[in-house]
């Protein structure tokens, strides 16, 4: 454990906003059991020390159910996949997107179980496919059935939650399932990978992960806002300087499996599954500048006409904010 509070010391002494904090400043953050380096600052306490602030950490199952606490106001800050993202911003809820956490790969698959007779998505037709709705997997899901001109309606899609879907997997209700680690190891024992999310990708339906604030809250204290992008954009720097030190003996290993659920073994593989941009990116047109916003805009209207949403907006670019990435590459 000395080795990852020597990490979060240094990660604090990095990322302290030279403006002053409020006093008892209480923030709420909404967090997921995805495998990806800023859990380390957040076992740590890092993220306390740079905001200033004391933080409630609550662990939710998908995107979905970060942006309902979001929109009844019990989080400030959540972290969500790019459908329930672009959900949110066509019902126009009080939001910004403040960091672009990663481009999704292979850390989302579907996966067929042994002997379902499931080797192509062709052959979901008549199956059981569990799936949290709104997700990044659900969005990925409907796009690999239109790739392959698989209809919807000819698949038995089933919303289920991450824990829902390994325990309907251990009963044998469902024949093949789209997610994310931990639930996307505990099936892949007894299945198979059909395809993951690089390859949908491949197809022209992207994914990626992101930190979201509520308006309110970052108006009112931007030097937390900028103390938190801070530490998760000097956390990803030092992975991505040393992945290799992030092995499975690793103390930041033992805390993402910690606070994540998956094997601590499977954690250097599953860090993998991302691409991950450096604070220095972020403020790029490939990200928060521009492509965050055309990405948003793209996955509104595949959820529109997909009838997931009601309506597609013309503009999201109020929901997709580069100040506190670019304030926060100033803090040395």
């Amino acid at each position: 454990m000395k080795r990852l509070l020597t990490f979060g010391a240094a990660l604090i002494a990095l990322a302290l906003p030279a403006a002053g904090f409020a006093d008892d400043l209480k923030l709420t953050i909404g967090y997921q059991t995805v495998v990806e380096p800023s859990k380390v600052p957040q076992a740590a306490g890092t993220y306390e020390a740079a905001t200033g602030a004391t933080i409630d950490w609550r662990k939710f199952d998908s995107g979905a159910d970060v942006i309902a606490a979001i929109a009844s106001g019990a989080l400030d800050i959540g972290y969500v996949g790019s459908s329930p993202l672009a959900a949110a911003a066509s019902r126009e809820l009080p939001i910004e997107t403040i960091y672009i956490v990663g481009l999704i790969g292979e850390s989302e698959a579907l996966v067929a179980r042994d002997g379902s007779g499931v080797a192509s998505v062709a052959d979901l037709v008549g199956k059981k496919v569990a799936v949290p709705f709104v997700s990044t997997t659900h969005y990925s899901l409907l796009a690999a059935l239109r790739h392959e001109g698989v209809d919807p309606a000819k698949v038995e899609i089933l919303n289920l939650r991450p824990p829902e879907i390994a325990a309907a997997w251990e009963r044998g209700d469902i024949d093949a399932a789209y997610i994310w680690d931990p639930a996307l190891g505990q099936i892949r024992e007894s299945g198979e990978v059909i395809l993951d999310s690089a390859q949908v990708a491949e197809w022209g339906a992207p994914t990626f992960d992101a930190w979201i604030v509520r308006k309110d809250f970052a108006e009112a204290h931007p030097n937390a806002v900028r103390g938190f992008v801070k530490v998760t954009g000097d956390t990803y720097a030092s992975f991505l300087a040393n992945p290799a030190a992030w092995n499975a003996g690793s103390d930041q290993a033992r805390e993402i499996a910690r606070l994540t659920g998956a094997k601590v073994e499977d954690v250097p593989t599953l860090l993998k599954g991302y691409v991950f941009p450096p604070l220095a990116d972020q403020a790029s047109d490939a990200y928060l500048g521009g492509a965050t916003v055309t990405a948003i805009a793209a996955t509104s209207d595949f959820l529109k006409e997909q009838g997931r949403i009601e309506a597609a907006l013309g503009d999201y670019s109020a929901y997709v904010s580069a100040e506190y990435v670019i304030d926060a590459a100033k803090v040395n």
